[in-house]
């Protein structure tokens, strides 16, 4: 019998949650090199270089991965032999972790989850309460994996109930495409597989905590049903030609994670979950000799990777730009942005919205101007900003017609694709939609020079700010005749892997 203390507990949390946000799982590292190092796509390429030069920045620099720091999941098997030395329940305790790992002074975490979700939807100010999984198990050991997982993933979970003919493999086919990038792939695909609905949705999410194996398992051969359709869904997803970010590319999952339970005779529920290009996840086992260890890695174990400004590069100053020379700009080319923008998303679009409805003047300007979908995490130390990487842009697709014809608005910078009710606005208006990277959020930091709040700072981080950046790395993905690369490389790049098949 072992008794864990409740202090073990909550700081073993805590630390767990703090190292998560900062350094990626190295099977993770080393899958998106691997996919680097074969990618054919330019465009592709750089993105996985911006995730793995991010990845490195962080694990120096202690500093979160991606802005969106996540909803915090928990699995715990707790040993039937287990006694608590403790005054809170297990709940509490997680929570307590939660509440410690997200306010720590020397790497702040943005508190992200919110109360009353169909109501006021309130941030609860600290990332709390977590979701808790249980299970009862022998022995006398408490073992616990903890993730982080980002809303623009998270936002992308496709359930379905088959029916027990139907393929498994042909759902996720056709599903796959319609998740867009917003997941901000190369990443994993977590499926649960029969139970109910909630079994498979809980399974699926388990099984992202695994490490990528699909090439060891690729080597030995299947030697299960699961493991078939483990290689068999990786490759189909593959040969659509998504890729990085949505760009177009030979990778677009790097490993494909199943769990499956038994079902009723006439059921085949499936649950499939996205796992992004901030993965964040480890786990721990407590006995009761005292708080959990984490032994960090190597940063040796890093590729020497550096981002390239090729021949396809158009350095720009915001402050000069105009709307003819935007018109000159192409999907698929990287734009290096200097000179001042302004960022705005979901709260603050809304509230823009109501202001402009009721014949109110905007705090600020955006005639002639750029906005960028963010919401920084604080700044530490000197920092002028926090990690500040960009939001999924098609939250704000059904703002985007009044805020552009109203005010003059001339670019928005965001991450992912745009939908067809804000690709027609943008063409209309001949305006223009920016990608940064999704999963290089440290990186983007750094290339913002000064950082100031000019509207609704009662919102928080997602107030509107002005920044400051110097050579910020972004790629055209939706020019002024409306044209999206997030449509026509995917089709490209799916037709070349067809005949190099």
């Amino acid at each position: 019998m072992s008794v864990i203390r409740q202090d073990d507990f909550i700081s073993s949390v805590a630390d767990a949650l703090q190292f998560i946000s900062y350094y990626h799982p190295l099977d993770f590292v080393q899958g998106v090199h691997e996919a680097y190092l074969k990618e054919e796509n330019p465009a592709a390429k750089d993105a996985m270089a911006q995730i793995l030069i991010n990845s490195r920045m962080c694990a120096e620099g202690k500093r979160p991965l991606c802005q969106d720091t996540g909803i915090v999941t928990v699995f715990l098997k707790v040993g039937m032999n287990v006694t608590w030395d403790a005054e809170m329940n297990v709940t509490d305790m997680v929570n307590e972790g939660v509440r410690r790992a997200y306010m720590h002074p020397d790497n702040v975490l943005r508190a992200s989850i919110l109360a009353d979700p169909a109501g006021k939807r309130q941030n609860t100010k600290d990332n709390t309460p977590a979701v808790i999984h249980y299970e009862i198990v022998d022995g006398d050991e408490v073992e616990v994996h903890v993730a982080a997982k980002g809303g623009g993933s998270e936002n992308k979970s496709k359930m379905v109930m088959l029916n027990p003919s139907d393929s498994i493999v042909d759902w996720i086919v056709k599903t796959v495409p319609t998740m867009g990038a917003g997941w901000c792939p190369p990443g994993m695909l977590g499926i649960g597989i029969g139970g109910t609905a909630e079994k498979a949705a809980v399974m699926a999410k388990e099984s992202l905590m695994d490490p990528i194996d699909i090439h060891e398992l690729r080597e030995r051969g299947p030697q299960n049903r699961v493991e078939e359709l483990r290689l068999e869904i990786m490759d189909a997803v593959n040969e659509l030609g998504i890729g990085a970010q949505g760009l177009g590319g030979l990778t677009t999952v790097l490993d494909i994670k199943i769990k499956d339970y038994p079902t009723h005779a006439a059921s085949l529920p499936v649950c499939m979950i996205p796992n992004c290009a901030a993965t964040r996840h480890t786990h721990f086992t407590l006995n009761g000799s005292g708080p959990a260890v984490l032994t960090p890695p190597s940063l040796d174990d890093w590729p020497d990777v550096t981002f390239e400004v090729g021949s396809n590069t158009r350095r720009v100053n915001l402050d000069e730009i105009t709307p003819e020379a935007v018109k000159e700009w192409k999907v698929g080319e990287t734009i290096l942005l200097n000179g001042k923008m302004l960022t705005g998303r979901d709260a603050a679009h809304k509230k823009m919205v109501e202001m402009l409805n009721n014949g109110e003047e905007l705090p600020v300007d955006l005639k002639g101007r750029f906005i960028y979908y963010v919401g920084p995490v604080d700044p530490v130390r000197d920092e002028v900003v926090g990690p500040a990487g960009p939001t999924t842009s098609t939250r704000m697709d059904k703002f985007t017609r009044q805020v552009i014809e109203s005010t003059g608005l001339l670019g928005m910078i965001g991450k992912s694709e745009r939908g067809p009710v804000a690709i027609d606005a943008i063409k209309d208006n001949e305006a223009v939609y920016l990608m940064a990277v999704g999963g290089a959020a440290y990186l983007v930091s750094k290339a913002i020079t000064n950082a100031e709040v000019l509207a609704f700072p009662e919102m928080g981080m997602e107030a509107i700010y002005e920044f400051e950046v110097k050579d910020m790395p972004v790629t055209v993905a939706v020019d002024t005749s409306g044209e999206s690369v997030h449509t026509t490389g995917p089709a490209k790049w799916k037709e070349i892997i067809a005949k190099q098949a």
